[in-house]
């Protein structure tokens, strides 16, 4: 079977044709997304397909023969090479556990520990506790304990206006573990493809693929996810962002809502909601609600309080459209036993008890100051990059100039004890986007965010030998 072209080129990039196709298709290799003896399009095809020259795709085809990452058969074309995948070296991947230890961490999505609030938690397990001395401690019911889901379908209407019932309430171990149940609910439904923004997380990108269901990239514009290329690519599910797009924070517009919908119900497709950090929205106006109140037919909404309160809690929570509810109960039930039954009825109280909103109060007076500082930070030692996106969440998107040179930039700073994330690791596609650093400014107080901005600006002002990083 020969793969349907998903290539595209930039025309007046510094990057020579063949070479951006050679990189795409190493990429793709890479990922899985071209397996071993994957047919690929004749040489004239693809050049008809990219509107470029004949020459230039065989150019790129030489190239990664050469490579022994493509081989051509007589009489059946080009194609992968069968050990293509055992030739490729993998890009290394930075994970928590290999973070450097640095001075200023930058890296997005975790809020300050020292912010956690250790009494109130305190009283509220307690009281859980006590309460579960009368209910007994076995297993908790599969969907989650009935206090609790109860709880949550008050709270993320009255906050997010999410529409639900507790029956369709699910509670996870946070934002992955509800991701594996979907992807297992999408391959039940023969469902094989899942729709992912570019850009978007890269390892989450990585673990939907281990889950059995592959990614195919959908670019993200000004007002969200553009639509006409998710009718293209013919896929029935997509994740998106949409209060707070991740990596580089613009909401999805209300038109783009409705017109995400449409596209749900014109093809039967689902939407999965991430609501990552939607209770931190920090502009005094213009907070956006869930997308999943445009079509809770069409919509699973995920959330967690990884970033309203800690990671470590490892407490999600899904509201599921009425029609999968059953399903997703027989796709878990072969997976867990449940969710940790005290953290459930803790959290349970933490809601009901007010607490949760308290904290939030806090949390969005103290992340508007940080934030406000990262803004005069950037344009006193940074004036070249430009913040885009709403105030809002555990992270800022700084765009950097074309030509800038994102990778340098990022080594540079860890040589300065800063680590930060470059924003093409994020994309699809890196080297067709533009430069930018994803700035996780909630982990430092504002002095450490001045600190750390100032010396990226020295970074990005200077290399051995004096000379600019932007060329």
């Amino acid at each position: 079977m020969t793969w349907h072209v998903m290539l595209e080129v930039v025309r007046d990039g510094p990057v020579p044709l063949g070479a951006q196709i050679a990189d795409q298709l190493r990429h793709q290799v890479e990922r899985g997304l071209l397996t071993p003896r994957t047919r690929l399009p004749s040489s004239r095809q693809l050049a008809k397909d990219l509107r470029v020259s004949r020459s230039v795709v065989v150019e790129a085809y030489e190239k990664l023969t050469g490579e022994g990452l493509l081989e051509s058969v007589r009489g059946s074309g080009t194609r992968v090479a069968a050990h293509a995948d055992t030739r490729i070296r993998k890009p290394v991947v930075l994970v928590d556990r290999a973070i450097p230890p640095v001075r200023f961490n930058l890296l997005p999505g975790t809020p300050n520990p020292v912010t956690f609030p250790h009494r109130e938690w305190t009283a509220s397990y307690q009281r859980a506790v006590e309460s579960a001395r009368w209910q007994g401690l076995g297993y908790p019911p599969l969907l989650g304990v009935d206090q609790l889901r109860s709880e949550l379908v008050s709270y993320l209407g009255r906050v997010r206006g999410v529409l639900g019932s507790p029956g369709d309430t699910m509670v996870t171990g946070g934002f992955a573990h509800a991701l594996g149940l979907v992807c297992g609910a999408l391959r039940e439904l023969g469902i094989d493809h899942l729709a992912v923004e570019d850009p978007s997380h890269d390892r989450q990108r990585q673990f939907i693929e281990e889950n059995g269901v592959r990614t195919v990239a959908v670019p993200v514009g000004p007002d969200g996810l553009e639509i006409e290329p998710l009718y293209a690519s013919g896929v029935r599910a997509v994740l998106v962002t949409p209060s707070h797009q991740f990596p580089l924070g613009v909401p999805m517009s209300p038109q783009r809502r409705e017109e995400l919908v449409r596209w749900a119900r014109d093809t039967g497709g689902w939407i999965i909601e991430d609501d990552y950090d939607g209770g931190l929205w920090l502009e005094q106006r213009g907070r956006h609600l869930a997308l999943q109140p445009t079509g809770p037919d069409r919509v699973i909404y995920a959330g967690t309080a990884s970033k309203l309160l800690a990671p470590g809690l490892r407490l999600g929570w899904m509201v599921l459209p009425p029609e999968l509810t059953a399903l997703m109960e027989r796709v878990r039930v072969r997976r867990d036993l449940g969710c940790d039954g005290l953290m459930q009825l803790a959290f349970a109280d933490f809601l009901r008890s007010g607490l949760l909103d308290g904290h939030l109060r806090k949390m969005r007076t103290r992340y508007r100051a940080q934030h406000g500082a990262l803004t005069r930070a950037v344009e006193r030692f940074l004036p070249a990059a430009t913040l885009i996106g709403p105030v809002a969440g555990l992270h800022a998107f700084a765009a950097l100039p074309e030509g800038a040179d994102e990778e340098a930039l990022v080594t540079r700073a860890l040589g300065l004890s800063v680590l930060v994330k470059g924003g093409r690791v994020f994309h699809d596609r890196p080297h067709t986007a533009r430069p930018g650093l994803v700035l996780g400014y909630t982990a430092l107080g504002r002095s450490g965010v001045e600190e750390a901005i100032r010396r990226i600006g020295q970074a990005y002002d200077q290399q051995p030998g004096g000379a600019s990083w932007a060329s």
